[in-house]
Parts: C-alpha cells; sequence; structure tokens
C-alpha cells in the first residue's frame, strides 16, 4: 500500500504593486491562467491612489488579492537601522517589507512566480530568489509586449492608468528615495500630508547624531524650493508626451532603472 502524500500542484504567483506593468500582466494572463493567484504586500506607506486602483483590480480579476504585510512596520526597522534612511545602496525597506513576506508567503510550496519586465527592457532583471522552489516567468518579455502594449492592455480594460501617474513614475512609498525632484514636488502637492510626514523622518538622529535625508542632494524642503524656483520652461513637460513618459527624460536619478522593481512594476 502506497501511503505517499500527492505532490502539491505548482502555485501560479504574481505580484501586484499598484503599478501599470504587473496590473497590465494580471489582466493579460487572468483567462489565461485561471488559477493565478494575486497578492499585494502592503507597506503602511502605500499612496490613497494605490490602494484604490488595488481595491479596482481586484474587482476586475474576479477573485481577492492577498494582502501581504510584514510582521514589523517601517518605523521598527528605521530603529533597527539606527534611523539610517533605506537608499539605493542599503534597500532594507524592499528586504524586510516586501520580499520577506512574500517569500514568507511562498514557505517552500513549488512556485512559478511572474514577473511584469517587458520586451522594452533589456536590462532589468526583477526579483531573482535564491530559493529553489520559486522560478521566474517573464510573460512580456517572452512575447515582445513593450510600453504601448501595456498602455493599450489597461486602456482596453477599462481601467487605465492608476491616478499618481499624473504627477508620478512609480508605485510604491510615498517616500521612496527613488522619486525625482518634480515627483517630491508632486507629492507635496498632491498629498501635503505625507510629504509632511516623509519630512519628519528626515529629523530622526542615529548615535552619530547625523540627520539623514531621502536624497543625497539635501532635505526634502531644499529639493522641493530648488525644483519650485527653476526656470518655467524647465518645469514644463511637452504637451506631446503622454502621462507615462513624462519622467523618461528626466536624470535627476540616475540610478531610476535600477529602482526596486518588486516594489514599483
Amino acid at each position: 500500500m502506497n501511503d505517499e502524500k500527492p505532490a502539491k500542484p505548482v502555485r501560479h504567483l504574481l505580484g501586484l504593486s499598484g503599478g501599470k506593468d504587473s496590473s497590465a500582466l494580471a489582466i493579460y494572463l487572468r483567462d489565461r491562467i485561471p488559477e493565478m493567484e494575486y497578492f499585494f504586500a502592503d507597506t503602511g506607506a502605500e499612496l490613497p491612489e494605490t490602494l484604490e486602483y488595488i481595491d479596482l483590480l481586484e474587482d476586475y480579476l474576479g477573485k481577492p488579492i492577498a494582502k501581504l504585510n510584514a510582521r514589523r512596520d517601517f518605523d521598527y526597522y528605521l530603529k533597527l537601522h539606527n534611523n539610517y534612511l533605506p537608499s539605493p545602496r542599503q534597500r532594507w525597506c524592499t528586504i524586510n517589507l516586501k520580499l520577506l513576506p512574500f517569500e514568507n508567503y511562498v514557505g517552500n510550496d513549488e512556485v512559478i512566480s511572474y514577473i511584469a519586465i517587458r520586451a522594452d527592457e533589456p536590462s532589468r532583471a526583477g526579483y531573482l530568489s535564491t530559493k529553489p522552489n520559486i522560478k521566474t516567468c517573464f510573460p512580456f518579455k517572452d512575447d515582445g509586449l513593450n510600453k504601448e502594449d501595456i498602455t493599450q492592455i489597461l486602456e482596453e480594460s477599462g481601467l487605465g492608468l492608476p491616478k499618481y501617474y499624473s504627477w508620478r513614475s512609480r508605485s510604491g512609498c510615498y517616500f521612496c528615495f527613488f522619486q525625482r525632484r518634480e515627483e517630491w514636488v508632486g507629492l507635496k502637492k498632491h498629498h501635503p500630508d505625507l510629504y509632511e510626514r516623509a519630512k519628519e523622518y528626515e529629523k530622526g538622529e542615529g548615535e552619530s547624531g547625523k540627520v539623514y535625508t531621502w536624497s543625497q542632494a539635501g532635505t526634502l524642503d531644499d529639493i522641493v524650493n530648488r525644483a519650485e524656483s527653476a526656470p518655467e520652461q524647465k518645469k514644463t513637460t511637452p504637451r506631446s508626451k503622454k502621462l507615462i513618459d513624462r519622467f523618461s527624460d528626466s536624470d535627476d536619478d540616475k540610478d531610476s532603472d535600477e529602482s526596486c522593481l518588486i516594489c514599483t512594476l
């Protein structure tokens, strides 16, 4: 008599950030992979527009989006890192608030993780787990879909782009250190309360007594004041540009292409 338990089926997982690419991928694969599980790692520092869009997407997909939460919040990990704010080279926020909750959600199950990197992003690798039970798949790259295709998918679904794309180029935390100058200006304009909270974090001092800032360019007020006082022609976006492209020519943040993909796709 064979007492072996039948093998568990492979799980198909798609992580949603509230950004355009992962949302489009969920729509693209909805009918192709009906057993897909969707999840959203909520850091507790998401924009209201992001949470609103996740709810709309959940209705469109017709199944629940699992909400993953770290056991500790951002403030806990900030204290653990002696008030040293995360940066492109010290992404402890992504590790603790996004990656670890995801790996805990997976456990030891055999998983195929679907990543929304497009065919026109050859330099991006995405999240590659060191756990042997997590395999990655890139449907947009495999099928040759680019930015225009993603926009079309969202428009044809009726969802369109998340509202924050009118002033921001990425999803992720409201205080994301990858934001460019004009995006900090946008945060101040659209969510002054969240802008003030982000400023409060800059007042934190570590054991050295140093005040850490979100950007090497200075405090948020320094960055915003410089952006608001810049010549008008530099602040104006050409009307011919789509909202999805409006920040693509800026070199304020040379690390933008290396941003935390699990947060922003």
